[in-house]
């Protein structure tokens, strides 16, 4: 009886480790990773303030994001040319459907989407 108490404590020890992410093999790039379509914002904007309290620079590398905390960097790469860059969010948005990030003109240029609006993107959460 000792036994197969010890054996269901192991296995419930490692079932709660498990879970907690503490044992096991875990991806972070997937659980870190976003794909989507990105769109940007830019003149309309500046020098208004965000959602962070910031004033909104459109020729920052900044975004917007829904959940994300401020404060965050995430790697943004167009899925279209391979272009990347790496953005701080300090605002919330995008409020248009499908889309699950609104960049800065500077960043939209770097990504090379200002003159189509919006991209697939790849979003690489950095910290």
């Amino acid at each position: 009886m000792t036994v197969f108490i010890r054996a269901a404590l192991v296995a419930a020890g490692i079932g709660f480790a498990l879970i907690l992410g503490i044992a096991g093999s875990s991806n972070n790039a997937d659980a870190s990773s976003y794909q989507g379509r990105a769109s940007w914002y830019g003149p309309g904007f500046h020098g208004r303030k965000t959602a962070s309290g910031e004033r909104f620079n459109m020729n920052a590398y900044t975004a917007a994001h829904r959940s994300l905390p401020f404060g965050t960097k995430v790697r943004v790469t167009n899925k279209r040319n391979g272009r990347s860059v790496v953005v701080r969010i300090n605002d919330r948005g995008p409020y248009s459907g499908g889309r699950i990030l609104d960049v800065s003109k500077a960043a939209a240029s770097r990504l090379g989407l200002v003159a189509t609006g919006t991209a697939p993107v790849t979003l690489q959460v950095l910290r």
